[in-house]
């Protein structure tokens, strides 16, 4: 893919589009007029590669057809008005004027739609944002691990710099939306923005950061990918389990530096180490296992080994909601996250080079990824786990937890002549017996082809 490219603009029959006709529909009883534009921006289901990429490397996802998608007209009220087609999610205007706040301590859905205009407002310096009237309809469920928020907060940049008649590449996109999310408090590492705007149909990406780059792989014949969602929500922004996580393979970093004679006060992620030391992976899990002991390690342990005081270690290396934290598993979580960025290149190998055991060779890195999340990463849960079973057990050769885990959704691949008999198995093993995850399980259980990236559309 050309990936300089802007975001396409393509003229779309908005009656031929059931969805497009009811959001229209929608859009003029709210406002009394049409919409100008339109423009969405798709979730992701993440193959291989949890939790690595705000180390540094590269991961592997597709983009999925549900997406976001907003209606939007530009005005000169001075005032952005959001709406959502989900009742449960409240009208909120903000004046162009001000400076626009978020609330991390209560990350609302309009919060995100704000990240996106906060970060194309200051990217430009636009002193006074175009007014905007805005219905936004999602189609990717919320907490599930699918990038929800981060293709709201994509959604909301594109439509941002639509309005404002702004012209970014997808790349500039990327990194710009990547940067913007964290003001409601995630620290992630650019995945989920990077595929919304970098996807194209029909295949799935590595995505390589510093510098952002995408490359296509091509996924075998002969079988599908199938999500399927536990049905446990799990909220990044509103949580500390994933913050926890980047603090302690930041502290990791630093504590594998030191070992190594680097210093630790320059380096951030774990994949800097790497590179620094010009060794292989496999060298590096051999210097976890030498350097990094098993059992937790205390504060004190740390500020001792990297020489510094107890508020260098706040300040310095905790994160604003991980404060309290006193117990570090740093021996874990190195260890996956050296060994997962091994399994992506291995997996990305095996889709280019197409061997004949190809769906079994994926099938398996894909279930040493998901033991490694659950023992090493601990970011699993009951549910999860149950699920991936159940999936194995119905016939997918590999399944694990996608996204970034504790709850949401597991992702399966499964042989072309399985697929009717897979889903009507997990159907009735894990879904139909409980009556909330029955009520769930039409939009829970679905087969997922590479879909393509964001993108404005304009009426015909």
């Amino acid at each position: 893919a050309d990936m300089a490219t802007n975001p396409p603009k393509l003229r779309t029959k908005i009656t031929s589009n059931e969805r497009l006709q009811n959001l229209k529909n929608t859009f003029e009883t709210k406002y009394g007029e049409a919409p100008l534009f339109y423009a969405y921006a798709p979730g992701r289901v993440n193959l291989i590669g949890e939790h690595i990429d705000y180390c540094g490397y590269s991961v592997l996802p597709m983009a999925i057809e549900p997406n976001i998608l907003a209606a939007v007209s530009v005005n000169t009220s001075g005032t952005i008005t959001l709406a959502n087609t989900n009742p449960q999610y409240k009208d909120y205007s903000v004046s162009c004027s001000e400076d626009i706040a978020i609330d991390r301590e209560n990350p609302k859905w309009h919060y995100y739609f704000l990240c996106g205009v906060k970060g194309i407002q200051e990217k430009f310096g636009i002193a006074q944002l175009a007014g905007m009237s805005c219905v936004v309809d999602g189609t990717i469920p919320p907490s599930s691990g699918l990038s929800s928020s981060s293709a709201l907060v994509c959604c909301a940049g594109l439509v941002t710099m639509e309005a404002n008649q702004k012209s970014l590449s997808k790349v500039a996109l990327a990194e710009l939306c990547a940067k913007c999310e964290r003001y409601i408090g995630t620290e992630g590492g650019g995945m989920d923005q990077s595929i919304s705007f970098l996807a194209e149909k029909g295949t799935a990406k590595l995505i390589e950061f510093q510098p952002l780059r995408a490359t296509d792989v091509k996924l075998p014949d002969g079988a599908v990918f199938v999500i399927s969602n536990c049905c446990v929500e799990m909220n990044k922004a509103a949580s500390s389990h994933f913050n926890i996580r980047v603090v302690e393979c930041r502290i990791a970093t630093k504590m594998l530096a030191q070992a190594r004679g680097l210093d630790p006060s320059r380096l951030m992620k774990l994949a800097q180490v790497q590179t620094e030391l010009k060794a292989s992976l496999e060298e590096m899990l051999a210097l976890v296992d030498e350097v990094l002991h098993p059992e937790p390690y205390g504060r004190e342990e740390i500020c001792k080994a990297l020489g510094i005081t107890s508020e260098q270690f706040s300040t310095e290396l905790l994160s604003a909601n991980t404060q309290h934290e006193m117990h570090f598993k740093l021996h874990q979580r190195a260890k996956h996250v050296y060994g997962e960025a091994a399994r992506v290149l291995r997996f990305k190998s095996v889709c280019d080079s197409k061997p004949a055991d190809s769906v079994q060779l994926l099938g398996d890195l894909m279930n040493q990824s998901h033991a490694s999340c659950r023992d090493l990463y601990e970011c699993s849960c009951a549910e999860l786990d149950q699920l991936v079973d159940i999936c194995l057990k119905s016939g997918a050769v590999g399944s694990r937890l996608t996204g970034a885990g504790w709850g949401g959704c597991a992702v399966s691949m499964v042989p072309d002549e399985k697929v009717e008999s897979f889903l009507q198995s997990v159907r009735e093993a894990y879904y139909l017996p409980d009556p909330r995850r029955a009520a769930m399980e039409k939009q829970s259980l679905f087969v997922s082809r590479p879909g393509g990236g964001a993108a404005v559309l304009l009426e015909e």
